[in-house]
């Protein structure tokens, strides 16, 4: 058994890239557009993982759009992504500055959780051992759910 992506649907396809790509860094690796089903197939994977995915196709994230409105409530979603990060304190940083809620903000140095556009619970764990806590991080309450 290989793992191969996780599939979660987006509302606003270029707020969910900006999401995705700009500011978490994944990279856009295929599309697909389905004209007769009337849906798009985007494939996201963290840099760290491209060469697997080219050997084997996975792990990614697809996102799919579907190009007719439609409201994803109770449950079309699932618990969260999960991303092994270089810096948890970097990317929240980032990830705030572009305007993204710190929902779970990483005080241990070494879990955090945000949230895409869509709602969906992104977990981002540190990579390595914990980094030593520091502010503004240690001191910020948790924000919503996540």
């Amino acid at each position: 058994m290989q793992y191969l992506h996780t599939m979660v649907r987006v509302k606003d396809l270029d707020a969910s890239l900006h999401f995705y790509c700009d500011l978490l860094g994944l990279e856009e690796i295929r599309r697909y557009d389905n004209e007769k089903g009337r849906f798009t197939l985007i494939f996201l994977a963290a840099p760290n993982d491209k060469e697997q995915v080219r050997q084997s196709n996975g792990p990614m994230v697809e996102l799919t759009y579907n190009w007719d409105s439609e409201d994803y409530q109770g449950g079309r979603n699932f618990g969260h992504l999960a991303y092994q990060v270089e810096d948890v304190y970097a990317l929240c940083a980032r990830l705030q500055a572009g305007g993204v809620v710190i929902n779970r903000p990483p005080r241990d140095g070494y879990m955090a959780f945000v949230r895409s556009p869509d709602n969906i619970s992104i977990e981002l764990l540190q990579k390595g051992e914990p980094l030593a806590p520091q502010e503004p991080w240690l001191s910020m309450s948790n924000t919503g759910t996540w």
